[in-house]
């Protein structure tokens, strides 16, 4: 996968990691069907960040936190912890 791949996400199923605001600065994260996933535009890389979710929609970042939502559940990952919080 590569950027211009990820750029065709719906607009509130990825967003970008802001460098210097905690985790993931500079990262693309995204989410498909089933996963959170993040993009490293230096390696190239995708990595799964979570997997097993049921069509999770609106991402946001704000600090070390992804905040998403599966089935009008809200949802926050945690990047430090590499887990739902």
């Amino acid at each position: 996968m590569d950027f211009k791949e990820i750029e065709k996400f719906h607009p509130t199923s990825r967003c970008e990691g802001i460098i210097g605001d905690g985790c993931g600065g500079g990262r693309i994260f995204f989410t498909d069907k089933k996963s959170l996933k993040v993009f490293d535009p230096m390696t190239k890389e995708v990595i799964e960040l979570l997997n097993g979710l049921d069509d999770p929609k609106e991402l946001s970042k704000k600090g070390c936190h992804l905040f998403f939502t599966c089935k009008d559940e809200k949802m926050t990952f945690d990047l430090s912890k590499m887990s739902l919080v």
